[in-house]
């Protein structure tokens, strides 16, 4: 469980005579703020002797080599190794503990003449549903060699998304690798954080000899006070509209407020605040309104197409940050009847229909954006499983994401229902169970008539008796 997690580091190479800094990272529960520290080695018995503690002095050779310092209100524990042996060389742990099998983190130092160095851990901590801007260091600057962004696991690292449009099934719609000037640095932008996304990352640039200038990054994703909702799908047809509303925080400073078009591990900018559209776009995208007080804008997408059906992100950058949040669009060519839950409407393509305000709570103020409005939300949101292959279905009133900085609120033209909750009525508007049930009601009935005329006839034999 994310309460529990303890992230680090797998492998550190420190120089001959040099040092080296760990650091652990913790989720900051009580248990964890207050629980004993350790730095271990294991020897070729399996056993794991202490080297350090935050209850113990160094031990043995180690004495004035090596210092733990542990932040517990940030959670992160470091260790400082100096003057740098050959037998240091070898399987630590950090971890968690009354002893050293409790919650640890496994890793292997190297110690060698002339060795680089390897760079700080980054800590990046988001909230559930929201989003996180990563900076990647400056590496190989020719635009050629793949830069990369991969998941540590138990033995690899598994590819989240590439440069050269690749990204994982389960980061559909949600990641993006963002180049930087020529100095080969780059951003990870990801959103609709989930709890499985807590771990330790890497990121850095693939070229001929291999790979140059990696970063370690630890992401930590933290329920936020309230829940937020989660990305909605929404639905239009062919030649009618959709609009939807992106929240930002009213009182922040962003030098863009923009929307985008994901596709292939890149968001391509339809437009932005200042008046910038697309020219694929001019005549069928447009901010139809602004709302700088409370913090939102509203872009209005006319003449839907086959081809707009996609992710799209809306964002606001300050600095190097981006908050992001995400929505997919589905478009149907026909024209269905779809009915909430106790209602049933129609659709009408040409018509476009206003948001309608719900009472489903509210979405906590967040670190850098601000209250987020009350909006309707219908249905539930398919799992990473199922990404890529819902139904296409219809969408009516508001749909809020569920981001803590970034909410795009959803209206859709046609009348809608979130996925797997479209019905098709009949086009007579007759019962169609009636046909089927009758012949059988009929036959039971004659059963029961015939089973008391028996039962009548037996009853009146044994009374002549």
């Amino acid at each position: 469980p994310v309460g529990c997690s303890l992230f680090g580091s797998r492998f550190l190479a420190g120089d001959l005579g040099g040092s080296i800094t760990h650091q652990c990272f913790y989720s900051p529960t009580p248990a964890n703020r207050h629980g004993r520290k350790y730095w271990c080695k294991i020897a070729t018995n399996g056993v794991c002797y202490t080297v350090i503690s935050s209850r113990s002095p160094p031990s043995g050779e180690y004495s004035g080599r090596v210092a733990l310092g542990d932040v517990p209100h940030n959670g992160t524990f470091r260790v400082t190794m100096t003057g740098l042996r050959s037998s240091d060389s070898g399987t630590y742990r950090c971890g968690i503990g009354s002893t050293n099998q409790g919650l640890y983190v496994s890793l292997n130092l190297t110690v060698l003449a002339g060795a680089t160095v390897s760079r700080p851990t980054q800590l990046i901590r988001g909230e559930l549903h929201g989003s996180v801007t990563v900076l990647c260091p400056s590496g190989d600057t020719q635009s050629d060699h793949k830069r990369f962004w991969c998941k540590v696991g138990r033995s690899i690292c598994t590819l989240v998304a590439t440069s050269d449009g690749f990204v994982g099934r389960r980061y559909q719609g949600r990641v993006v690798l963002t180049p930087q000037d020529g100095s080969g640095a780059f951003k990870v932008l990801m959103n609709d954080l989930k709890k499985e996304d807590s771990g330790l990352y890497v990121c850095g640039t693939r070229g001929p000899s291999g790979q140059d200038g990696p970063q370690e990054v630890v992401l930590q994703v933290a329920a936020a006070s309230a829940r937020p909702r989660r990305p909605k799908f929404l639905s239009g047809a062919v030649g009618g509209s959709v609009s939807f509303q992106c929240h930002h925080d009213p009182q922040g400073s962003y030098e863009k407020k923009f929307l985008c078009r994901w596709k292939g591990g890149s968001c391509q900018v339809l437009l932005d605040h200042q008046g910038f559209v697309l020219e694929s776009h001019r005549g069928r995208l447009q901010v139809s309104s602004s709302d700088p007080e409370h913090g939102s804008f509203t872009v209005l997408l006319r003449q839907l197409r086959e081809e707009d059906e996609g992710w799209y992100w809306c964002g606001a950058s300050s600095g190097p940050s981006e908050l992001t949040a995400s929505l997919k669009l589905l478009i149907h060519k026909g024209t269905c009847s779809s009915r909430d839950p106790g209602a049933a409407t129609a659709p009408n393509p040409a018509a476009h229909s206003t948001a309608r305000d719900g009472s489903v709570g509210t979405v906590p103020k967040a670190t850098t954006m601000g209250t987020v409005s009350k909006d309707t939300t219908m249905g539930t949101v398919p799992n990473d499983k199922t990404m890529g292959t819902v139904p296409k279905a219809t969408t009516t009133g508001t749909v809020t994401h569920g981001s803590s900085s970034l909410l795009p609120s959803v209206t859709s033209a046609t009348s809608a229902t979130s996925p797997g909750e479209t019905f098709q009525d009949s086009s007579s508007g007759e019962p169609r169970l009636l046909p089927a049930v009758l012949p059988a009601l009929l036959v039971l009935i004659c059963i029961t008539i015939a089973l008391l005329t028996l039962a009548r006839v037996k009853f009146q034999k044994q009374a002549g008796k």
